[in-house]
């Protein structure tokens, strides 16, 4: 007599396990959607101070580039562009923090704002922007009633 081997697994499991997933991702979700319902849930900077232009005190910037031709490393492309501003390959490496290769190309660097406007006009280069810290703001307990 053969016997008969039932491998589902019991209907009250999968329905455990459909409730947790949800509950886990709608906790996930929850601070994200009670931030997009605030009203003043704009994003802050946590240094309020902007530098002044005047200041020949570098700070970080991100320079967005072109991708490099051919099959150029793109760190190397970043160095040496930022070389043709600070006038050598060690103070380009010194001042490089961060060199962007997937999603965008560029780096992000320590410039003074002298050096921000000269590397602004070097060829391949698309933008250069401040680097900013951001706080989002939720205020209150960040729990809303969604109508």
């Amino acid at each position: 007599m053969a016997t008969h081997l039932n491998l589902k697994p019991p209907r009250h499991s999968q329905l455990l396990f459909l409730v947790f997933f949800f509950f886990f991702f709608f906790v996930a979700l929850l601070p994200l959607i009670s931030s997009a319902t605030m009203s003043d849930s704009a994003a802050k900077p946590l240094d309020s101070s902007v530098p002044s232009s005047a200041s020949s005190t570098p700070a970080v910037h991100i320079v967005y580039t072109e991708r490099p031709e051919g099959e150029e490393d793109p760190e190397a492309y970043h160095i040496r562009t930022l070389s043709a501003v600070l006038g050598s390959e060690e103070a380009a490496k010194e001042a490089l923090l961060y060199s962007y290769k997937n999603a965008a190309s560029g780096f992000s660097a320590k410039l003074t704002p002298e050096q921000v406007a000269e590397i602004s006009k070097q060829p391949g280069v698309l933008q250069v922007v401040p680097s900013r810290t951001l706080q989002l703001h939720a205020g209150g307990t960040g729990l809303h009633k969604l109508q």
